[in-house]
């Protein structure tokens, strides 16, 4: 069975039943899980599903905006797998601030059931954690509809008023070079602030992220303490990351 056989089964699967996981599809398809979740991440990445830990839902039952959908499925395997280690390190009763990053959001399955406190600027961190154990404190200002986040004075004036156990930030670049860069000033300035406000800084980064450099640079590594990163992220450049203070977990 090629692609576009595979495609419109897995589709007419979501769309009757408005969801389905990876081992159903591959049984129903009888091929590899791997398989399934390549086709999975290539639907969602042109919009047709929304890729969800273990599966897809269908679109018209997600409440985030396509645009951050699609960003969130790209490399969803790999975000996965740095979610799963950055939710062992949280703790029931642990305060967390959260950004607006594709890959932090992913982390949202991973804690639902614990009893902690997410101060979060992310509409689809909201979405994704409303009617579960976490208890919600949302950072509200102006709305930017394309990170579907506020940013501005007033939102890195709330979180100044919290201390979090730790802090999960995502960033557009790191490199040994110039550390850690951001596209734009207001997404610098919610990161900075987070990490000064908490008394750990976790990057979650796709290897894809490493040693790039964005528009403007704004912390050095050192401003987390940890790096969580996939399996693909090259060791020996992981080790020299590790030579600068940071710690790097893959």
């Amino acid at each position: 069975m090629n692609f576009q056989e595979r495609k419109h089964i897995i589709l007419e699967k979501v769309e009757e039943s408005g969801s389905a996981d990876v081992k159903e599809l591959a049984v129903l398809l009888n091929t590899s899980e791997i398989t399934v979740r390549r086709d999975l991440a290539a639907l969602a990445e042109k919009g047709l599903i929304y890729r969800t830990h273990g599966g897809a839902m269908k679109i018209s039952l997600a409440k985030d905006p396509v645009s951050f959908i699609n960003k969130s499925a790209t490399r969803s395997e790999q975000k996965d797998h740095i979610c799963q280690i950055a939710a062992s390190f949280i703790q029931e009763g642990d305060v967390v601030f959260l950004d607006c990053g594709s890959t932090v959001y992913r982390l949202c399955p991973f804690i639902r059931n614990m009893n902690i406190k997410v101060v979060t600027n992310s509409i689809p961190v909201v979405n994704a954690l409303l009617n579960s154990a976490v208890s919600l404190n949302f950072a509200g200002g102006e709305i930017d509809m394309e990170r579907q986040a506020s940013h501005g004075t007033i939102v890195t004036g709330h979180f100044a008023r919290y201390r979090a156990d730790k802090a999960f930030i995502g960033v557009d670049g790191i490199s040994i070079a110039t550390g850690l860069s951001a596209s734009s000033e207001k997404e610098a300035e919610i990161s900075t602030t987070l990490a000064r406000y908490s008394r750990e800084t976790f990057l979650l980064c796709d290897s894809t992220k490493l040693e790039k450099d964005k528009y403007l640079p704004f912390a050095p590594l050192t401003m987390a303490q940890y790096l969580i990163t996939d399996k693909e992220a090259d060791a020996e450049l992981m080790k020299r990351y590790e030579s600068y203070g940071i710690r790097v977990l893959n």
